[in-house]
């Protein structure tokens, strides 16, 4: 599995979203959201740099043992992922702000996936089974492992030839092994990863900030 090593430092400063180049795939500008909230530490976790409110977070003890995760994605802006955030049960957490024209490729039909429908019930909560995968069309919560040995796959989200898809519509591509998912998490057909990106139980609790590890009713 590709490494995911936290590095915690405190900053004062607004967060403002950072662009981050993807080495060995054409140098393309990825958009991460480095801020979740001014005047909390910043939390490092892989390729991107993530903050969180720390006050509104289980300990790390807690978080392996499953206890829920609040997130606060105010300022996640479209076209921008907040990720991997603290994980939720070990696992990396992505949350993505999708634009309008990836909402319309995702309700288009597309048979290059293996399972447009979700029809393998076991990746997602029922209320995920959709074209996005998501409560919400524009917001998408993502367990960022691969489904195939476990690696993190990187965003993609431009729409542009890659070395790895010369008809690449945005997406998330696993550089360990080359597994390649739509900007729902949905697989593509013919790579080594068998399933869809996992959907972890969330609930919103406001427009603003969701709780990663409860569905509705469960609070």
């Amino acid at each position: 599995m590709s490494s995911s090593e936290s590095a915690i430092g405190g900053t004062n400063s607004e967060p403002q979203p950072s662009s981050i180049e993807t080495t060995g795939f054409n140098k393309q500008r990825r958009y991460f959201l480095i801020g979740a909230s001014a005047a909390v530490g910043g939390v490092g976790i892989g390729f991107a740099a993530v903050p969180f409110v720390a006050s509104w977070s289980p300990s790390a003890k807690a978080r392996a043992l499953g206890a829920p995760v609040t997130l606060d994605i105010s300022k996640l802006r479209p076209g921008e992922m907040l990720g991997p955030t603290p994980a939720w049960r070990g696992q990396p957490i992505f949350v993505v702000n999708r634009q309008p024209d990836a909402l319309e490729r995702l309700e288009a039909p597309n048979d290059d996936l293996a399972d447009p429908d979700s029809d393998n019930g076991e990746m997602q909560p029922e209320y995920a089974k959709n074209p996005w995968r998501s409560k919400r069309p524009e917001i998408g919560v993502y367990i960022g492992l691969c489904t195939h040995l476990g690696c993190s796959p990187k965003p993609f989200f431009a729409v542009e030839p890659e070395p790895f898809d010369a008809n690449w519509q945005g997406g998330f591509f696993c550089p360990c092994h080359g597994s390649r998912f739509d900007m729902a998490g949905r697989v593509v057909k013919g790579v080594p990863a068998p399933d869809n990106l996992p959907v972890p139980p969330y609930r919103f609790v406001s427009d603003t900030v969701l709780i990663i590890g409860e569905d509705e009713g469960s609070a």
